[in-house]
């Protein structure tokens, strides 16, 4: 049974780092493309950072330069290291993964399996 816990979320002041951690279980990382994603309260869902299984990676805009997305494989986990947060920034975190993905991929509905999310606050 595939599943991914995220973590590593909380409040933080503006220019301060967080990294976020998806743990996952009942497949392994390095054979699945996976994402994080974000929503903030009546925004549509935002792809922010996914890599696929060639570790190539694809970064949205608004965080490029900040944000980056990285694997594990020894611990199976997905990470998400993030700088020079911005009040903007601020929503709840999802990862999401699947294994027949094209690439690194920011589209969500390409995704099958979801975590339940992290929330992140930025304050100015």
């Amino acid at each position: 049974q595939v599943q991914l816990v995220e973590s590593g979320g909380g409040a933080v002041q503006a220019g301060g780092s967080l990294r976020l951690s998806c743990a996952a279980s009942g497949f392994t990382v390095s054979d699945y493309s996976m994402g994080w994603f974000r929503q903030a309260p009546g925004k549509e869902r935002e792809g922010v950072a996914a890599i696929d299984t060639e570790r190539s990676t694809d970064i949205a805009d608004s965080v490029k330069g900040r944000f980056t997305i990285s694997k594990d494989n020894a611990k199976n986990t997905l990470y998400l290291t993030m700088n020079t947060l911005k009040p903007e920034d601020s929503a709840m975190y999802y990862c999401a993964a699947f294994r027949f993905v094209p690439g690194a991929s920011l589209q969500a509905h390409v995704y099958k399996y979801w975590g339940q999310g992290t929330q992140v606050t930025v304050s100015s």
